[in-house]
């Protein structure tokens, strides 16, 4: 390698020349959620296309002339390539074109011609295939400026993801990649970047929240000369692809996160352990390695200052608890992941015994903004005790849902209501008053109802409620969700990824598990509460990691939270969302039956009675609550079978 600063100069000169002449950028969304929904078939066909409508066309940039001036390369002509997620799931596939600010969504291979002949060729705007903003009388969108969900954000470490082509090495670098790495490298001592990193106020982003730089200060104590960075990307909470989606659309900046990480504790190899179940996400991630080492910006070298950092993939087997940092260590170094004892700390005694930091994927891409843009910058972003912005991934009953990041502080209502465009009802319309509850946290959070709409979101004020920011998913619900059944599907979840090593969490989990089966099936009682009570408390104090620790969260949460519709299930034998089917009264409404006898027809026990054309009754005595008649009625007019 040059000297480094030079090099960083010369390769973003080669992105620019590649780039020279090209008027117009079509980017297709090519995170996960856009390609389950076809969006690498609709890249291909209109690549196609545009060559076959005589369109000047380039896919691929050639990096292979090294002189930086440009040769006989046309002008005028249109770049098409992939991005990562562009967060606006619900609407995918997405393709926006720039410099045109177009933003056109849930496009289909039928859509590719109109939108050559028209947009491409005529730069005239196809409005069906605009976003329709409901709240604002269906006014239609052009592109991200003008839509909500967007507008609401602020896009720190999610912005180059929908932008940059994760595969190209060359266009993060211009884009003032690998900057902030080589001035930690060149220009500042490891203390000084731990330094940095304490005046940020960042904190991880995991779920626990310690702050980063002090995590790094603990390992760069550390007397070793082998140290090892880790990126935690086993994203295992149910909900949630916040760490996935940084990996596909912008794994570069995670790499010099580690860098910068690497500097700041005088640490020789890193690991990315990302789980099997994310192979976009694994593949972009190698690529991105494979490169950097071939321009030397990762190898033996690192930037001329004659030290060496490697990176290695690995791919885990999904194991929820190799999410937590001891775990995943007994993962790489080849042994069943279980969580250790600790103390020792990892950044006393992490990988082969040698200090280790261990951070996660979003935690590692917000490094480079502070080291290249400084502490302070950060730090007017969010609150005082939480600096930054934080990723959510926004599922569940909500008109809008996708990948979002707000700066910490944001509300509940501004991220339901405003980002994500409101609550919505079992039909999938906005039904505003419908709000019950939101999950944050996976099942290591808990549920947050109306009366914390207006709570800011960050570490301490969470904490302060009983909940956790957790990695990051929040899952709306709507006032038809039963709350026992939200909270056994989580215990279900913990329970299944328990790793059995810890008696309290093994049983703890399997036995509250038990005691919400009984309340769900009508068996409940005030002992089953009480023992469900002392189970939660007891696994929460007494398990051996964190999986163990924050299972009972769950449960405690609808406790605190949703006791009436507890004790409705307990001692009225009643659900009242209606959702539990031993619990449920089946009733005809009658409001919706139009008498047509198709229910009454299948019904195998007779229970069902009325005359034609007039509203039916359903005997709750003689139903066996098969369904039968609720999967033939074409008006929704039963319930509670």
């Amino acid at each position: 390698m040059p000297i480094p600063k030079e090099f960083l100069t010369l390769c973003a000169n080669k992105y620019k020349v590649a780039m020279k002449g090209s008027n117009r950028r079509v980017v297709i969304c090519a995170g996960t959620g856009c390609v389950a929904n076809g969006s690498l078939e609709l890249f291909h066909t209109l690549e196609k296309k545009i060559k076959e409508a005589g369109i000047d066309i380039k896919v691929f940039l050639n990096y292979e002339d090294n002189s930086t001036e440009q040769k006989s390369t046309s002008v005028d002509w249109l770049r098409l390539s992939k991005s990562g997620c562009q967060g606006f799931c619900q609407m995918g596939p997405l393709l926006s074109i720039e410099p045109d600010k177009i933003l056109y969504t849930k496009v289909k291979l039928s859509d590719i011609d109109e939108i050559i002949e028209k947009t491409i060729k005529n730069k005239q705007i196809i409005d069906r295939l605009l976003y329709i903003d409901r709240h604002n009388n269906n006014q239609k969108c052009k592109g991200q400026h003008e839509i909500p969900f967007y507008q609401k954000q602020t896009r720190l470490t999610l912005k180059p993801c929908g932008v940059f082509e994760p595969e190209d090495v060359y266009e993060y670098i211009a884009n003032h990649g690998y900057e902030a790495a080589l001035k930690a490298w060149t220009e500042m001592t490891p203390e000084s970047v731990c330094n940095e990193l304490v005046a940020s106020g960042l904190r991880g982003r995991g779920g626990g929240g310690f702050p980063t730089g002090k995590k790094w200060q603990f390992a760069l104590k550390e007397v070793n000369p082998v140290k090892y960075v880790i990126c935690n990307a086993d994203e295992g909470d149910p909900g949630a692809f916040m760490d996935r989606s940084v990996m596909e659309g912008n794994p570069h900046s995670v790499i010099e996160g580690m860098m910068i990480a690497a500097r700041g504790i005088e640490a020789t190899g890193g690991y990315i352990y990302v789980r099997l179940e994310y192979p976009l996400a694994v593949q972009r991630v190698r690529r991105a390695v494979a490169d950097a080492e071939k321009l030397g910006i990762l190898g033996d070298n690192v930037f001329n200052t004659g030290k060496p950092f490697h990176i290695h993939v690995m791919e885990g087997a999904g194991a929820f608890v190799c999410g937590e940092e001891t775990a995943l260590i007994a993962s790489i170094e080849g042994d069943r992941g279980m969580p250790r004892p600790k103390p020792p700390f990892p950044a006393q005694s992490g990988l082969w015994g040698k200090p280790t930091v261990i951070n996660n994927v979003e935690t590692l891409a917000a490094v480079p903004y502070i080291i290249l843009n400084g502490a302070q910058s950060y730090r007017q972003v969010g609150t005082e005790g939480s600096s930054g912005t934080k990723t959510f991934a926004l599922t569940g009953h909500v008109v809008n849902t996708g990948l979002i990041e707000v700066p910490f502080g944001t509300t509940l209502r501004e991220i339901i209501f405003d980002i994500g465009g409101g609550v919505t009802d079992k039909n999938g319309n906005i039904s505003n008053d419908n709000f019950k509850a939101v999950q944050i946290g996976g099942p290591s959070g808990g549920c947050l109802t109306e009366q914390h709409l207006d709570l800011p979101l960050d570490f301490d004020s969470l904490r302060g409620v009983g909940a956790m920011v957790g990695s990051g998913g929040l899952v709306v619900m709507n006032k038809e969700t039963c709350m026992i059944q939200m909270a056994r599907f989580f215990m279900q979840f913990t329970q299944n990824e328990s790793c059995g090593k810890c008696l309290l969490c093994r049983d703890g989990t399997r036995q509250m598990l038990a005691l919400l089966d009984d309340i769900i099936a009508g068996n409940g009682s005030q002992e089953t509460l009480d023992v469900l009570g002392q189970v939660a408390r007891t696994v929460s104090k007494g398990s051996l990691c964190a999986l163990g620790k924050t299972a009972p969260n769950p449960v405690l949460s609808t406790i605190r939270n949703f006791r009436e519709e507890l004790y409705a299930h307990v001692f009225q034998k009643r659900c009242p969302a209606s959702q539990c089917k031993n619990l449920a009264k089946p009733e005809i409404l009658a409001d919706k039956c139009k008498g047509c006898t198709a229910c009454s027809k299948k019904c195998p026990v007779g229970a069902i009675s009325g005359e034609r054309k007039k509203p039916h009754v359903i005997d709750a005595e003689k139903c066996i609550k098969c369904g039968e008649c609720a999967r033939t009625c074409k008006f929704n007019a039963i319930i509670g079978v």
